[in-house]
């Protein structure tokens, strides 16, 4: 499975299979954004400037919007960006793999979440798009994404697994790209840009 394979695949599962909550009910759906914003709000420096890599139709971007930050959404899915401008037509976007993040926004970030993204791809193309979210992000700066580590660590074969990492390989690949974790107790995984 490719990179692009997963991305063609999400593209043509629609906003209805990017979340589980939305399963249960479109209410449920958006208070789970709402609670991703408020947890990413406590490790964000208020009023930063955050692209949410992988935003979909918005859920989590939205409600960051809300409380205060400079939110770009950003997706490689032309279709996840409709309903993203449809939800919120005045929310800044562009079109990315990830890979060339820092090129389509065209400066550097405060911080990069990207949530539910890296899970599904192959390491070759989650590393791929970590390079591009590390290049987007200031010295300093933030990156918050779903990466998750197992001691039995398997890598996806299909657009809905998840891949996982060993706990050492992700450190070694972290500290190639300049990034420290911080704040072990998240749900997702926090790493500082030095």
């Amino acid at each position: 499975m490719t990179g692009q394979e997963v991305i063609d695949a999400w593209d043509q599962a629609g906003p209805a299979h990017i979340h589980p909550s939305r399963g249960v009910s479109e209410e449920a759906y958006w208070a789970s954004g709402e609670q991703a914003a408020l947890q990413l709000a406590e490790v964000l420096k208020p009023g930063s400037r955050v692209v949410d890599f992988g935003c979909g139709d918005g859920r989590v971007a939205i409600p960051l919007k809300r409380l205060g930050f400079d939110v770009t959404g950003a997706d490689a899915s032309p279709k996840m960006l409709a309903h993203l401008a449809e939800n919120d037509p005045d929310m800044p976007q562009v079109l990315s793999d990830g890979s060339d993040l820092y090129e389509q926004i065209g400066h550097k970030v405060d911080a990069v979440v990207c949530l539910a993204v890296l899970i599904h791809h192959p390491r070759s193309s989650a590393l791929a798009i970590l390079d591009g979210l590390v290049k987007a992000v200031r010295k300093g700066g933030l990156i918050v994404v779903d990466w998750p580590t197992s001691d039995n660590p398997e890598e996806a074969q299909i657009w809905i697994d998840v891949t996982t990492w060993h706990p050492d390989a992700q450190k070694a690949e972290a500290e190639k790209r300049g990034l420290k974790r911080i704040e072990p107790e998240r749900p997702w995984a926090v790493f500082r840009k030095t």
